[in-house]
């Protein structure tokens, strides 16, 4: 197995006390409005498209020809917009063009480059445990921020912090995980800061919180996937984290004359990108989110 040295953590109190209402609202009225890549997904939309075949062929038993002559046109018509990369194009547009191009980044005395993790893979062989299979364009993101910063001031405070816990039961955090792989890379391992506890992105952003109350950052940067960061700056700016976004890896749908299993598995994470978007809304609207932190108290 992999060795993962002891992390420096910024955590100045115990976060477990802090409400994560967005994740686990009141047991009374849990919504199942999300699905994550590796609880459900991405099985969504083939998901979807089944249940309405089921209906039109029920409509059809029933005698109601017209009703399920129409679901299942629909049916093969949405099959062919999303299999074909339609349908995913436009629904990755307004995910992450507003994060196409890079920002031009005015580094502080003091800056910390927040980098979500995406899980962990355990190789069965070896029972070494590793970053996730598409978690790598993150890595290396943040090993050119920090590397940018360093050049650009002298005197200027780099750090990176990784932000994940456990989420896929592997034995080891995200962040001892992805941390090894940034001093793997070349990065200073004092420089490479650890919040261990997160399982969502929702604790992402309340737990980093924490930890940069504890830095004291003048400049922090989000760096996780271009699909991944409108839906991670809303969180963010709710916790009172005011954040340049940097993107890793951007997604494209593949545009094909035949149905690809690709592009409904992207459509699965845009998906899945704009029910966490909903939720939100839809729980602060109902008063389960904690209340608002003003931008720039982190």
């Amino acid at each position: 197995m992999l060795g993962h040295s002891h992390a420096p953590t910024l955590f100045p109190h115990d976060t477990r006390s802090q409400p994560d209402r967005l994740a686990a609202p009141p047991a009374s009225a849990r919504l199942r409005l999300g699905f994550g890549l590796h609880a459900g997904g991405p099985r969504m939309t083939l998901a979807l498209l089944t249940v309405v075949a089921l209906v039109a062929a029920l409509l059809r038993f029933t005698k109601r020809r017209r009703a399920s002559r129409a679901l299942f046109v629909a049916t093969v018509a949405a099959f062919f917009a999303i299999g074909c990369g339609l349908v995913p194009a436009w629904l990755l547009r307004a995910l992450q063009a507003p994060y196409a191009a890079r920002p031009a980044i005015e580094w502080g005395e003091r800056n910390a480059i927040v980098m979500l993790g995406l899980g962990t893979e355990k190789i069965a062989a070896t029972g070494a445990v590793e970053p996730g299979t598409f978690s790598y364009s993150r890595v290396v993101e943040a090993a050119s921020l920090y590397r940018d910063c360093r050049r650009a001031r002298a005197d200027a405070d780099c750090k990176i912090l990784v932000s994940g816990g456990d989420a896929r039961r592997n034995g080891v955090p995200e962040a001892s995980v992805y941390r090894d792989a940034l001093v793997g890379v070349g990065i200073d391992a004092a420089d490479v800061l650890s919040e261990p506890r997160s399982m969502n992105t929702w604790q992402n952003a309340q737990f980093t919180r924490v930890a940069l109350d504890g830095y004291r950052a003048d400049r922090v940067l989000l760096v996780t996937s271009g699909i991944h960061l409108r839906r991670s700056m809303l969180y963010f700016a709710h916790f009172g984290v005011a954040a340049i976004a940097v993107r890793a890896e951007y997604l494209q749908a593949v545009t094909f004359p035949l149905p690809l299993a690709y592009n409904f598995a992207i459509a699965d994470l845009a998906l899945h990108e704009y029910l966490g978007i909903a939720r939100y809304r839809l729980y602060n609207a109902l008063g389960w989110n904690p209340a608002r932190t003003r931008p720039g108290d982190a």
